[in-house]
């Protein structure tokens, strides 16, 4: 379905962001429920304020005025039309009289890859049969289908019932009704529902909106769907507390829903979600790895910095980033909120940089990067007394990520130190300080001074490979930026972008951009040869790092030049000792 607000959110979500503090005026088309549907079209006004982050680096947003213009025909595609018209046509061929509901992120217009529909009278097992039959009667064939059992770790609390048409997945449950017990998000309860009941079991009433293929309408079950669409607001189709109690994890989807859309959160709704009730709910009904997957989405989605600041301002930070039992130093207070500032800075410096610079994946690493910023240097102590980042913990357990998340946001601040003692050589030429490199010293004795920059910058390049430039990124945060009036962040932020735009040139310029991909000149039998050893071990890998050294000191040269250089270099070291 490629109506309006699919489309127009896309462009919504690219001019919103200012980061000279402009206001922006955007037109956003939304399905409006009318019976009969008529062609005409409404527009409502309506003022989104900013969310406002109290710390030393507030972000760079404003509050903007949009202008909603709601219409209300759903504009189905050619693929959504051929669909439809063969699930009516299998209710017309078996005589059902079932309705047939699209539910879910269709109807707001999410990048969606497939359809949620809701039977009000059957299985959704049952109907798929129907359908596949009818197709075959008509010579055409049914893809993919299949059965996915409830799986309540997953948030599957019914069989669904899967199968693709014209490329499409569609998935099939039936309407529900829900009772939950105390300790579980699970329901404890479920059975056949009616249209209301169903819609009123839903985290939010923008989300409680079907479309009736039946009809080819709209249905606003909670009578406040597309009044609160309209109006932006996030809003709770039963009193926010018990809907929360029942399902914590809708907490999280409501902070997620309010920052993509930039829709305001309901007063009601920000006091139950910030109870010590439903934060306790959250911590104990709720797996992590759910929470990680909410907090993933709004990481990688349009407005993080937005979203993140409403789980700081609804004090849910330290519940949704858990801590280990133990950790020091003490983290202070208001820690939460610089972890947003950098957060914040991060994503306004990837947007005022060229598009191409990073990947998706690179940009979301950048900004979990970033976000624990202020915690790199916290440790937790771990089995056999081994010292890890608490950063660790947090991707790890907290949020159920990736163990190579975990391992690529620590590499990228372990990293941004290095980047560090290197940004003034390479931004202004200036001398290396030798305090600063304990990190290679050890290979760059035999260096020239004029080749040691050209050398350090290369084996951290091959450290980080394509990561690279999200190490630079990361560093240049921290890199303090000489201004007079530090709370110009406009001005901050230009400083911190050409920063980056020097390095990054002074590096290409350097010849080291895919450096990790030049081979060795020299292998560990050549080292074995030259020192005349039997076996490897930790001698040969150090010769082949000083040989790499000079490699990178050395661009234009061959094989047999850095083999004469070990046997040198060699010959000096035997007659040291």
């Amino acid at each position: 379905m490629k109506f309006t607000l699919k489309t127009a959110t896309s462009h919504f979500f690219l001019t919103r962001f200012s980061l000279l503090r402009t206001p922006t005026v955007t037109t956003i088309p939304l399905p409006l429920l009318n019976y009969p549907l008529p062609t005409r079209t409404t527009t409502t006004t309506i003022s989104t304020p900013s969310f406002p982050i109290y710390c030393a680096c507030a972000p760079m947003s404003i509050a903007t005025q949009h202008i909603l213009q709601v219409r209300d025909k759903i504009e189905l595609s050619d693929i959504e039309r051929r669909i439809f018209d063969r699930l009516l046509a299998t209710l017309r061929h078996f005589n059902l009289q079932t309705q047939l509901r699209v539910a879910g992120g269709w109807l707001l217009g999410k990048d969606c890859y497939d359809i949620d529909i809701a039977l009000d009278n059957m299985m959704g097992t049952e109907f798929v049969d129907k359908v596949r039959e009818y197709l075959l009667s008509i010579g055409e064939d049914a893809q993919g289908v299949c059965v996915i059992e409830s799986n309540p770790d997953q948030s599957k609390h019914l069989e669904t019932a899967r199968m693709n048409l014209f490329d499409m997945w569609i998935d099939f449950v039936n309407l529900r009704s829900e009772e939950y017990t105390e300790n579980s998000r699970i329901p404890s309860k479920q059975s056949f529902g009616t249209p209301e009941e169903d819609a009123y079991r839903r985290d939010l009433t923008i989300n409680s909106l079907f479309y009736n293929i039946n009809t080819g309408s709209v249905e606003d079950f909670t009578k406040r769907g597309i009044s609160d669409l309209k109006s932006g607001r996030i809003v709770t189709p039963l009193p926010p507390k018990a809907t929360f109690l029942d399902d914590p994890l809708r907490v999280l989807r409501a902070i997620r829903f309010g920052a993509r859309f930039e829709f305001t959160l309901d007063e009601d709704l920000k006091v139950a979600a910030a109870c010590g009730d439903v934060k306790d709910a959250l911590a104990a009904k709720i797996s992590r790895e759910r929470i990680g997957t909410e907090v993933d989405l709004m990481i990688s989605g349009n407005q993080p910095v937005k979203a993140m600041t409403y789980i700081c301002d609804l004090t849910l930070f330290w519940t949704v980033f858990n801590l280990p039992p133990e950790f020091e130093p003490t983290i202070s207070d208001g820690c939460e909120r610089l972890c947003i500032a950098y957060l914040d800075t991060a994503w306004n410096l990837v947007h005022l940089l060229k598009e191409s610079t990073f990947t998706d994946e690179e940009r979301r690493l950048s900004l979990f990067a970033a976000l624990f910023l202020p915690l790199k240097n916290t440790t937790y102590q771990v089995k056999k007394a081994k010292v890890v980042p608490v950063v660790n913990y947090i991707i790890r357990d907290s949020l159920k990520r990736k163990s190579k998340d975990a391992e690529m946001v620590l590499d990228l601040h372990r990293a941004s130190q290095k980047f560090l003692s290197l940004i003034p050589c390479l931004a202004s030429n200036e001398g290396l300080q030798s305090d600063d490199i304990d990190w290679m010293r050890r290979l760059i004795n035999d260096v020239s001074a004029a080749s040691r920059v050209r050398v350090l910058t290369g084996f951290l390049l091959r450290e980080l490979k394509d990561l690279w430039r999200v190490a630079l990124l990361i560093s240049i945060l921290l890199h303090p930026i000489d201004i007079n009036n530090i709370e110009d962040e406009s001005l901050q932020l230009h400083k911190r972008r050409d920063m980056f735009n020097t390095v990054e040139s002074a590096i290409i310029k350097l010849g080291l951009n895919k450096v990790w991909e030049v081979k060795p000149l020299i292998s560990g039998k050549d080292v074995m040869n030259v020192l005349q050893l039997k076996g490897g071990g930790p001698l040969v890998k150090e010769w082949l790092e000083k040989s790499m050294a000079w490699q990178l000191a050395n661009p234009s040269g061959t094989s047999e030049e850095c083999i004469d250089w070990l046997r040198e270099a060699n010959s000096k070291r035997v007659k040291l000792e």
